[in-house]
């Protein structure tokens, strides 16, 4: 069956499970700009994949390396356009980041466009995988 017929997840409301998502959208974020790996660590699921622009393609234990060792730091770290929806034990959330990150002594800009899915395991949201590509200027 198409996906977008399926019934929320969980039998939670749509409603709910939606706030639940963007509520974890802000985790995310503030996690990123506070350096606080035990919440991305707690977030991420373990065969996390992320692929962004410029970097090769890492996982959960190279992000939680990579924030762990101070080497990036976050100045700023905002989204907009967010979008999710949940399909059962699967979500997407799409929109658009913008953050200033410093890289050793290098300030760096990215204005990317995202798409992050979600999967419920034993009753908790991970993310399995971002993707981010420049935004269109």
């Amino acid at each position: 069956p198409f996906l977008a017929h399926q019934s929320p997840a969980g039998g939670q409301s749509e409603p709910a499970v939606n706030a639940e998502l963007v509520k974890l959208e802000k985790v995310w974020n503030e996690a990123h700009l506070s350096g606080d790996a035990l919440a991305l660590d707690n977030l991420w699921a373990d065969d996390l994949v992320v692929t962004v622009p410029r970097m090769r393609v890492f996982t959960k234990a190279d992000g939680l390396a990579i924030l762990k060792s101070g080497h990036m730091r976050f100045e700023r770290y905002e989204t907009s356009n967010v979008h999710v929806q949940a399909y059962r034990d699967l979500a997407i959330a799409t929109g658009r980041l913008r953050r200033t990150r410093t890289v050793g002594e290098k300030l760096v800009e990215d204005d990317w466009q995202f798409t992050k899915v979600y999967v419920r395991r034993e009753g908790q949201w991970k993310v399995a995988a971002f993707h981010a590509s420049e935004a269109p200027q």
